[in-house]
């Protein structure tokens, strides 16, 4: 059993949780905010009410997933929302952006004095928002100011039309070089159907067939083969930790930029449990993240860099974003505050012990794990190998079971990346609520006899089959975990 900590999602002894004031002030504000908005639109009103519901009926391990504090929800919620505020801090298009310029200021200051970054930029509305803010600072640092540079120009506008019409093509020549989907990566980080793949000529690196583990010698010896512009590393279905100095070594040697995406790992970065050659910050040039996930903030974004690229990534607007939004700015400046607090790494650290937990109990029940095991918050588990079940098969019968999943690919998967053979669990949202390694043992004990019961339909990779009184049984230890660490045990609708 783990202690409270600052966000106030849940009070972990369940004498407490079960105590909760229906009339505290975040109650009394959501039935005001509801009976509001019911006014203007019943259904939407309702559809909030039935979210928070759904929420609380279901066991949530999607490793993307977690739950802000009712204080990081309030802040969204506001006539922030009413500003216009391109630009930046202190060079906006519009007048009047002088509290929006303290609210980005103050969450900039927090990130960086969080993650020990030399500068922060807080204005994209998510993860691939801040990728492709990342991506364009690189090319306009790496490949547009020297072709301005060589044609003595300040900007693009003085170009004439061959000298644009060269940059352009400048562009789309360059190359970078991230890890494969199935192997655990990213879509933003190089899959052709994301405009990341169409923006560059772009190589993937994989893991070793045997472990599963990245091959820091077979990535080196196919960066000097591809020679990429930008070298991305990050994850988002990789159950252990890159050595971000190799990875750094191996990008210095080719002559590209490091960049790292830790939208997944953020949260364990900020609470101190990835730290020297695990803590992307001091050695990446620009390090990506979404403020949700483990960070448990808003839905957004943020970018962190060296000094040489903070004029670039400052120019995020135009370059890549239009207007931001100051009430979701406001909601990562107090989600970034909270992980400033002390017990922010208390939680981060129970977050690897409970996904430990959780891949031990997997492994003990006879269930194969993608690099047989985990160091950081999520659990790879092979389904198609466990129990004769694609991904897609496993997420809806786990759904039935009363867990909430998602499926993913396994490296070199035979069912591609749409049905899988894999599904993906993580403990960032359970931990939040206040569940520890026994519990999460418990939770490994419901995802296996859920899924030894679940049998494909003949001739089909989606349908399947769950015994319905396991089924049922299962849905019920569900909600018996979830009694015990109730969400938002303040608010009572």
């Amino acid at each position: 059993m783990a202690e409270t900590d600052t966000a106030q999602v849940s009070t972990v002894p369940a004498a407490a949780a079960h105590g909760a004031d229906a009339t505290s002030a975040v109650s009394v504000g959501y039935h005001a905010m509801l009976d509001v908005i019911a006014g203007s639109e019943p259904a939407v009103a309702r559809a909030i009410a039935d979210e928070l519901a759904n929420q609380r009926r279901q066991l949530k391990l999607i490793a993307s997933e977690n739950y802000a504090s009712p204080a990081v929800l309030m802040a969204m919620g506001t006539w922030l929302s009413d500003k216009y505020a391109e630009g930046t801090v202190g060079h906006r298009f519009y007048a009047g952006c002088e509290v929006v310029d303290q609210v980005e200021a103050l969450a900039a200051r927090h990130a960086t004095e969080l993650f020990g970054a030399d500068h922060a930029y807080v204005q994209p509305h998510s993860g691939i928002d801040a990728n492709l803010v990342a991506y364009w600072a690189i090319l306009a640092r790496r490949v547009e100011r020297p072709f301005l540079d060589s044609r003595g120009a300040k900007n693009v506008d003085a170009l004439d039309p061959a000298a644009w019409e060269q940059l352009r093509r400048d562009f789309g020549v360059q190359r970078m070089m991230g890890m494969s989907l199935d192997a655990g990566g990213h879509l933003t980080h190089g899959f052709r159907a994301n405009i990341s793949g169409k923006m560059f000529d772009q190589a993937s690196y994989g893991t070793d067939p045997d472990t599963g583990l990245l091959d820091y010698d077979a990535i080196a010896a196919q960066a000097r083969a591809f020679k990429p512009l930008i070298l991305v590393a990050g994850y988002s279905a990789y159950p252990r930790n890159p050595n971000f100095r190799l990875l750094r070594e191996i990008a210095d040697e080719v002559g590209a930029t490091f960049m790292v995406d830790m939208a997944h790992f953020a949260g364990l970065v900020a609470g101190g449990v990835l730290t020297g050659d695990l803590n992307p910050v001091p050695h990446a040039e620009i390090v990506t993240s979404t403020t949700h996930k483990s960070l448990r903030g808003p839905r957004g974004g943020l970018v962190l860099c060296t000094p040489d690229y903070a004029p670039y990534v400052d120019r995020g607007c135009p370059l890549v974003l239009g207007g931001p939004l100051p009430h979701v700015i406001a909601a990562k400046a107090v989600a970034l505050a909270e992980a400033r607090q002390p017990t922010f790494a208390g939680y981060a650290a129970r977050i690897v012990a409970n996904a430990r937990a959780l891949a031990d109990g997997l492994l003990r029940r006879g269930t194969h794990l993608v690099t047989g095991g985990t160091d950081n918050h999520l659990v790879l588990a092979d389904v198609t190998a466990s129990f004769g079940l694609t991904g897609r098969q496993a997420e809806a019968a786990l759904l039935e079971a009363g867990v909430v999943t998602n499926r993913n690919s396994v490296p070199r998967d035979p069912n591609g990346a749409w049905y899988t053979s894999g599904i993906r669990l993580g403990t960032p949202a359970l931990t939040t609520l206040g569940l520890g390694t026994s519990e999460l043992d418990e939770v490994a004990d419901i995802v296996t006899t859920a899924l030894k019961v679940t049998t494909p339909q003949a001739g089909s990779k989606a349908k399947h089959m769950i015994d319905p009184g396991v089924a049922a049984d299962c849905r019920a230890r569900c909600a018996d975990l979830l009694a015990r660490y109730p969400l938002y045990p303040q608010i009572q609708l």
